[in-house]
């Protein structure tokens, strides 16, 4: 069993700002693959695959590590079983890097759960970042049309490594 988690927060205005962007990437691979998340548990949502389970946190962002914890524990998960899908201001606009460990960087949420876990493999969305905004205020900005498209496309990306990964194919370092 492996555990997708895509990074974001609950609430509806916050669904098209640039840190739901691993909610967004857990929702395509839901609807490619004909899931609905329909089961809330260990603090999240729930989305049950043949051989993984999709999950999008209930708790906000800087409080991810709860949810992960609870899965973990939950469905008796190893490190390498977790995989964090989260957005990353430090990479360009519509990169997309699969590590299989590392540091949580500037991002609160990976570092809730580095904190609370350890380190899992992370799946990072490159959002860029608009230096003439406050960070905090950057990231729960609303994605533009222009920016959306070039997210739409790294999105289609990360769903190709998220099954990859469940398939167990993917197993060293990588940027797109």
């Amino acid at each position: 069993m492996k555990a997708i988690i895509g990074l974001g927060n609950p609430d509806g205005i916050y669904k098209t700002t640039y840190h739901n962007v691993g909610f967004n990437v857990v929702d395509l691979f839901a609807k490619q693959n004909g899931l609905k998340f329909d089961t809330k548990k260990c603090q999240g949502l729930i989305a049950k695959g043949e051989d993984f389970i999709l999950v999008k946190p209930q708790t906000y962002m800087n409080l991810s590590g709860n949810c992960v914890l609870e899965i973990k524990k939950y469905f008796k998960l190893s490190l390498d079983d977790i995989l964090i899908v989260l957005d990353d201001i430090d990479m360009p606009k519509g990169k997309v890097r699969f590590r299989l460990s590392g540091s949580a960087g500037t991002h609160n949420g990976l570092r809730d759960i580095v904190a609370k876990v350890g380190s899992t493999p992370r799946l990072r969305i490159g959002i860029d970042r608009d230096k003439s905004m406050d960070l905090a205020e950057y990231v729960l900005s609303h994605i533009d049309e222009n920016s959306n498209e070039i997210l739409k496309s790294s999105y289609l990306t990360a769903c190709e490594l998220i099954r990859e990964f469940i398939n167990g194919e993917l197993c060293q370092d990588l940027t797109k």
